[in-house]
């Protein structure tokens, strides 16, 4: 079963960028979605971004704009760019792999104000 580790969060002055980074154990070429959610404090986990195996992708319409996301099938990564950071992107980061339900163990993102 393929695992997933996500690296890349910290603490970043509002305005700033981050790169976060999703490395799979397994190959993902199989995998047809990858995504990236997120969990701010008290509030439900939710989708920012998906990325299909043909490339194409989805974005929340908050982040719209903001975030790339992108895959590497040969490096087994998947990346989420993060640009113009607010306060309300606070929370901890998890990558999954869709229609396997697999999740990482995420990676927090604090943006100061």
């Amino acid at each position: 079963q393929v695992q997933l580790v996500e690296s890349g969060g910290g603490l970043v002055q509002a305005g700033g960028s981050l790169t976060l980074s999703c490395v799979a154990s397994g190959s993902i070429f199989s995998i047809d979605v990858l995504a990236w959610h997120r969990q701010a404090p008290g509030k439900e986990r939710e989708m920012v971004a998906n990325i299909s195996r043909s490339g194409r992708t989805n974005y929340a319409a908050s982040v719209k704009g903001r975030f790339l996301i992108s895959r590497d099938n040969a490096k087994r990564t998947v990346v989420l760019r993060i640009n113009s950071l607010r306060p309300e992107d606070t929370g901890v980061y998890y990558c999954k792999a869709d229609e396997y339900g697999i999740w990482g163990q995420g990676t927090q993102v604090t943006v100061s104000s």
